[in-house]
């Protein structure tokens, strides 16, 4: 492969307080450029987590949420951004208590997944999380989420339902029953 583009400039296009729109002038190693623009992470923290919260290693607790981006509710899982001094481990309990009133005692980074990645400078953490706690938290949503357990193993009747269209939750279930069936092989 050709070495990496250079960023020859920046510049700010636009900026919200959940957005950050960037335009690159990149320059390829052939002496080709192009412009192009990215959205880049808004917080100081620098990420985000997805949590898969297992109440057993056959029963996934997916949330129920509001969606503004398809104006639906959706079945997913626990997510949010990483805080300011917040390791991902830590955001991810975080999320757990304040999402679905629950902690983690077993905490396993999956994987890191982004999304569009020509366009969207976002990762995310996927952890799966086991042995969990009743607590609550606090947390932001602006409603109180609705708790529906689901058995893994069933990942494509949970698809079929049109309820679950996340990629990166959909993308997670399936990796996260493959970690568990080579768990416990």
């Amino acid at each position: 492969m050709a070495e990496k583009p250079i960023i020859l400039n920046k510049t700010t296009v636009a900026k919200s307080r959940l957005f950050h729109i960037e335009s690159l002038v990149i320059e390829f190693s052939n002496g080709e450029q192009r412009n192009y623009e990215r959205l880049i992470r808004g917080n100081a923290g620098g990420g985000a987590v997805l949590v898969v919260p297992m109440m057993d290693p056959e029963t996934v607790l997916l949330i129920r949420e509001y969606s503004a981006g398809v104006h639906r509710y959706e079945l997913g899982l626990p997510k949010g951004k990483t805080d300011p001094g917040e390791s991902f481990l830590e955001a991810a309990n975080r999320e757990l208590k304040e999402e679905i009133g629950f902690g983690a005692r077993k905490l396993h980074h999956l994987s890191s997944f982004s999304i569009a990645p020509s366009y969207l400078e976002h990762m995310t953490e996927i952890i799966v999380a086991e042995d969990l706690y009743a607590e609550k938290l606090p947390g932001d949503e602006p409603e109180e989420l609705e708790v529906v357990p689901w058995k893994i193993s069933r990942i494509n009747e949970l698809i079929a339902t049109g309820e679950c269209t996340e990629a990166r939750s959909i993308a997670a279930l399936f990796m996260t029953l493959e970690y568990f069936k080579a768990l416990l092989g």
